[in-house]
């Protein structure tokens, strides 16, 4: 079943402050754009069969409101007063959400306009105002914050995942499921504006035999095989990613696709990184094992990943290098909306937030 949503989509450049409209339909799928070209939404959500964003906004939106709605406003807001509130940046980092904060405004109030100088992905730096919203007083307020927590969250995101894919060059840095619960989408979607690449979006997609596959399995071998004869059964076609942790297991997956038409695509690498006491750390193991599989599969290390060691481990030849942290902990990048601008600025500066 699908859904119609107006939104103004992020396309706009810095500068120029202009409200534009289209539609946005989401399905159970995916988020379709008939209305809308591709380059008016920076970077497209990712797919998946049974999300339902609409829903996601909806629990956040009413978690805040309760069973009485916004008492604060209600005593302090005349009903028809209108306002223009400022995005404004706190920090610097990459902006992602603005497509996201866009429907949970709509949600609250379809009167809303929302206008952007910037584009998820940009980056802001403290200080600057970055967009507006414009309408009833009351529904800006009662937005406000499901909008910012989403936004936030997602900056962040997108800021770590900039940093982490600029340095681990010319591998791809992926997240992993170490998503917030409920907001696995979100997450993957932030990932995808701050320039990382989507690994599995959870355990539909993708087949991958891990530690306590392998364990219960008998072996590296025997679950491979298993995959190998259920994907075949079920007339199924999928990406396969097998756990490795030792040099041995790597041979053992080689072996066995050297003698057996295997499904397997990939292999991960797992703790083949080795921290050193003085902060730096080895990845001969790494490298040795890339050079065993030699192209045959591709590659994903895993497994003491920080932007500290993320360019060591990118200078290997691995395909991937997956990280958790990206999702799992996060810092949100700050970010206000303020309808007293003049004000806002000045208290930031005196805290040296802006």
């Amino acid at each position: 079943m699908s859904m119609i949503i107006s939104v103004s989509p992020p396309c706009l450049r810095p500068g120029l402050w202009k409200a534009s409209r289209g539609t946005v339909r989401m399905s159970a799928a995916e988020i379709k754009l008939p209305t809308i070209s591709l380059s008016s939404m920076t970077v497209k959500p990712p797919s998946h069969p049974t999300y339902d964003l609409k829903g996601i906004i909806k629990l956040a939106l009413s978690e805040d409101a309760g069973d009485r709605g916004d008492v604060t406003c209600m005593a302090t807001i005349p009903s028809e007063m209108e306002v223009e509130a400022y995005f404004l940046a706190k920090e610097d980092g990459v902006l992602a959400g603005i497509a996201l904060v866009e429907l949970v405004f709509h949600e609250v109030d379809p009167s809303l306009k929302v206008e952007w100088s910037q584009a998820d992905g940009d980056y802001v730096h403290k200080g600057v105002q970055f967009g507006k919203v414009t309408g009833r007083a009351y529904s800006v307020v009662v937005a406000e914050r499901v909008a910012l927590n989403f936004m936030q969250r997602m900056s962040g995101i997108a800021t770590l995942t900039k940093a982490m894919a600029d340095a681990a060059r010319p591998a791809c840095i992926l997240e992993t499921r170490k998503t917030a619960p409920g907001l696995r989408l979100v997450d993957k979607w932030a990932v995808l504006i701050g320039g990382g690449k989507n690994h599995r979006m959870g355990l539909f997609d993708m087949v991958m035999i891990k530690d306590n596959h392998i364990s219960i399995a008998g072996g590296v071998t025997n679950a491979i095989r298993s995959v190998d004869m259920y994907l075949q059964q079920k007339n199924l076609k999928m990406e396969v990613e097998v756990e490795t942790r030792t040099l041995d297991e790597v041979l053992e997956v080689l072996q066995y696709a050297s003698q057996s038409e295997t499904s397997v695509t990939r292999i991960m690498l797992d703790n083949m990184v080795v921290p050193l006491p003085d902060g730096d750390v080895d990845v001969s193991m790494l490298e040795e094992a890339v050079k065993l599989i030699n192209g045959k599969f591709e590659t994903e290390a895993s497994g003491n990943v920080t932007l500290e060691t993320v360019h060591k481990i990118g200078q290997t030849g691995v395909t991937y290098i997956s990280s958790g942290a990206l999702t799992h902990s996060v810092k949100a990048l700050d970010i206000s909306l303020k309808i007293d601008t003049e004000l806002a600025l000045k208290v930031g500066r005196r805290t040296k937030r802006a």
